[in-house]
């Protein structure tokens, strides 16, 4: 049957001499190669449609450069800093190979390495609670929320009076879900804007961190990594101090509560320890993270990158005027084809 039908199409076709047999693939990849453009045809179809396409390209420059033009400039300002618990946490460490069961026991913290209270601190700096508060201690609410300009001359923030009246400390602003409120934004909703503007990261390898900021204000970017510093060190300097307190207290007590003197010796080195740590807290205003590189103002914009969106757009544009000159060849290829154009 196979053989018969082969003939058959082998005598109607105009283009085979009769009598001559063609095997049945023949007809199978003529008509693939049919479906198929040749890349000369391609280029003459691609040449025919050069202004097209050039069109397309300069349509998707000019809004390209109106996009970037349009987008504001951002500084980022960064800080390079190192743990500063080392050096006392090595004595506290023989102290806590010593007696750490009994101080565990007894409810004492004698610290642990140096990488875990930075570690601590760099969770602390993430944690929406301190975030939270820093924001209300520095008043950044508006800064974050309502930013629209920055005065190089002047140096001062634009506020988009849409949302925020710097005069009269009115917000009138409109959230995601497109309806108008007049109340000033949660913390929440602050910490997740200032969340995205702030990057903190800690090298495991070297154990340098690395804490920085981006705003459209230069000055504001420097200022916000300088008080996330002191913040973070002042918090946790607070929070062993109030450790070490309660500890001492509770030492005090079972010191006078034993009759040993065995006893009464572990007691006393173990207050030693945390009147150390108290010390040391007090004194050290970067206690847990000091600086190494300071943040400085940044002269130069971080973003946006105005000629690599420019180059995108270029690109973009001539990628779609092709695919549309070969689109519009094919159609009218097809049209031509088609038995209702006979």
């Amino acid at each position: 049957m196979e053989n018969t039908s082969s003939k058959q199409r082998n005598e109607e076709s105009p283009l085979t001499p009769k009598g001559v047999f063609v095997p049945e693939q023949f007809y199978n990849t003529q008509s693939a190669n049919d479906d198929e453009i040749d890349l000369r045809e391609l280029w003459t179809v691609i040449w025919q449609g050069k202004w097209i396409i050039a069109g397309a390209t300069v349509l998707a420059a000019v809004i390209g450069l109106y996009i970037s033009l349009s987008m504001p400039n951002l500084y980022k300002s960064t800080a390079t800093l190192i743990s500063t618990t080392s050096q006392e946490q090595s004595g506290t460490a023989a102290l806590a190979a010593r007696f750490g069961g009994f101080a565990s026991m007894a409810g004492v913290n004698l610290g642990g390495s140096s990488l875990d209270k930075t570690s601590m601190a760099i969770e602390i700096l993430k944690s929406h609670a301190f975030l939270s508060e820093f924001i209300e201690k520095r008043e950044l609410k508006p800064i974050l929320m309502a930013s629209k300009s920055w005065d190089a001359e002047a140096n001062k923030i634009v506020y988009d009076k849409n949302i925020y009246d710097q005069e009269t400390k009115a917000w009138s602003w409109q959230t995601s879900s497109q309806w108008k409120r007049e109340q000033e934004p949660t913390s929440q909703e602050a910490v997740n804007v200032l969340l995205k503007n702030i990057a903190i990261s800690q090298n495991k390898e070297s154990g340098l961190v690395n804490i920085s900021a981006i705003h459209l204000s230069p000055y504001v970017a420097q200022q916000w990594v300088q008080w996330l510093v002191e913040d973070i060190n002042q918090h946790m300097r607070r929070q062993d101090i109030a450790e070490a307190e309660k500890s001492i207290g509770y030492l005090n007590a079972k010191l006078e509560q034993t009759p040993l003197a065995e006893m009464q010796k572990i007691f006393y080195e173990l207050i030693e320890a945390q009147t150390k740590t108290k010390m040391l807290a007090e004194i050290r205003d970067q206690y847990v993270l000091k600086i190494i590189d300071s943040p400085a103002v940044p002269e130069l914009k971080f973003k946006p990158k105005r000629a690599l969106i420019c180059i995108m757009a270029i690109l973009s544009g001539g990628l779609l005027g092709i695919v549309l000159v070969i689109l519009g060849h094919k159609l009218k290829k097809s049209a031509k084809e088609s038995p209702t154009s006979n």
